[in-house]
């Protein structure tokens, strides 16, 4: 039992730690964005989506590196459904709202719906996810990512006022330490990344010495666990009403999670499929994440109801999840 006592203890500095650092992440990269021109969405689905997805990569590439491919597409689907029905919901209901824009409903929305489809079609109509569906995904990221930065500019060149001018000249002046917030934001993210990752494995350890199943370590430690940044992320910023960047940051992550999580990856070796991810796992996300648009988009916001819903929805999710498992 003195074991368990360290490894609570160690979750509860790593908690610490990921709060922390989540808030300094937010703040600077928040500070980079309104003295650079960018809109909090595009920062939610570049920079701080990428920035928090890299738990999931890191747990798909090294599953995959180590002879377990599954794992790696299990870990990205569990944690793009925790992603929406958990993250988003438990964000929505302690938050109250979080505000969901028509234009990003209708890019980012529609584009993480896109992806949880396109990988549903390769899961259905082949048994091994292969180079060719690798560099397909890749590149359809490419033309997203495109496709963002040409909205960033669109952005910039409608703003380029006198008004806007003048604030620039203001921002410059105002973010003069801005090498500090890029270093900042550097050290906020990198903070996280070692505070989940000792959540994550103070979590295991304890289930381990509590002779819990490997199965049910899987599901929390690989799907949820990966996924502590976003929680935090989106949680602090529906907190601090940065609506944008909190639904930009999972919608985001989602993307990048299928496209390059599991895209990258997949140019290297060939990714079995395993049939209940394409029965169930799949169906499931692609499900959350349709339902997630459409509360959205008849209020312009998910609501604390929203959230809840999706909260339950989780819940029943992982139950029979393990139900079938067993």
């Amino acid at each position: 039992m003195e074991m368990v006592v360290i490894y609570v203890l160690a979750m509860v500095v790593s908690l610490i730690i990921v709060i922390k650092m989540a808030n300094i992440f937010i703040d600077n990269l928040v500070a980079v964005g309104e003295a650079k021109g960018i809109s909090q969405t595009i920062l939610g689905v570049t920079a701080s989506a990428v920035g928090t997805s890299l738990p999931e990569f890191g747990s798909a590439i090294i599953a995959i590196s180590s002879g377990t491919p599954d794992i790696g597409v299990g870990v990205v689907i569990g944690s793009n459904i925790w992603n929406i029905a958990g993250i988003l919901g438990i964000s929505a209901f302690v938050a109250g709202f979080i505000k969901a824009g028509k234009e990003e409903l209708k890019r980012d929305g529609l584009m993480t719906l896109l992806t949880a489809l396109i990988l549903m079609f390769f899961m259905i109509f082949m048994t091994q996810l292969n180079a060719i569906v690798g560099i397909i995904m890749i590149i359809t990221y490419c033309i997203y990512f495109w496709i963002l930065i040409k909205k960033q500019k669109e952005h910039n060149n409608e703003d380029e006022t006198k008004e806007k001018v003048e604030n620039k000249v203001k921002n410059k002046i105002e973010h003069t330490d801005l090498k500090k917030n890029y270093i900042l934001s550097i050290v906020g993210i990198i903070g996280l990344a070692i505070g989940c990752k000792i959540m994550v494995w103070s979590g295991v350890e304890i289930a381990n010495v509590l002779k819990v199943p490997q199965m049910i370590v899987g599901l929390f430690a690989l799907s949820i666990g990966t996924s502590a940044p976003e929680l935090v992320v989106t949680l602090s910023s529906a907190m601090k009403r940065l609506h944008s960047l909190s639904m930009g940051t999972v919608l985001g992550s989602n993307v990048f999670n299928i496209l390059i999580g599991i895209g990258v990856p997949s140019l290297f070796l060939a990714i079995p499929v395993e049939p209940l991810s394409v029965t169930f796992d799949a169906p499931v996300m692609i499900i959350v994440t349709s339902l997630l648009l459409i509360m959205a988009a008849k209020k312009k916001k998910l609501t604390r109801w929203g959230g809840l819903v999706l909260m339950l929805i989780y819940l029943v999710y992982i139950t029979v999840r393990i139900s079938l498992s067993v």
